[in-house]
Parts: C-alpha cells; structure tokens; sequence
C-alpha cells in the first residue's frame, strides 16, 4: 500500500529519523504519531518506508507479508470448531 503527496517533501537527515520516538519537527509535536504507527505496522509482521515522490512530495509505502496457504488452513479449521 502507497500513500503519497505533492507537498514540499522530507528532508533526507528528517526521513532518516522520522519513526524515532519524541522526534519532531513541530514546535508543540510530541514525536510519538509516526512511531506509534510504526509499532503498529511491525505487530502485524509488516514493514513500513518513507521515500521522496518524485519530482515532489512524499511517498509512505507499507508491505503487509502474504499469508500461506498452511494459515488459512488453520484458520478455516479453527472457524469450523468454534
């Protein structure tokens, strides 16, 4: 999944520490948004990036792994005995 933007961008030195906790680039930010967001994604075994959209703005991309064939299986077998 892709989300991205036309604005003014991250600078590179920001986009290498844009998932640190309390980091921000806002006066009254409390640096923890992105962070959540990232320990989010990561609980659900997925990955998140921040990239430059060419010729400008933002790119966040999220990769959500794929699920085998064995877990839906094991899903459907749990669905029938509940």
């Amino acid at each position: 999944m892709e989300v991205a933007d036309n604005g003014y961008g991250v600078a590179t030195e920001v986009r290498a520490r844009i998932f640190e906790p309390y980091f921000s680039t806002k006066k009254n930010g409390t640096g923890l948004g992105l962070t959540i967001v990232s320990q989010i994604i990561e609980d659900h075994r997925a990955y998140i990036r921040v990239r430059p959209n060419d010729p400008q703005g933002t790119k966040f991309t999220v990769e959500f792994p794929a699920q085998t064939d064995s877990h839906v299986v094991e899903n459907e077998k749990r669905a029938v005995h509940s």
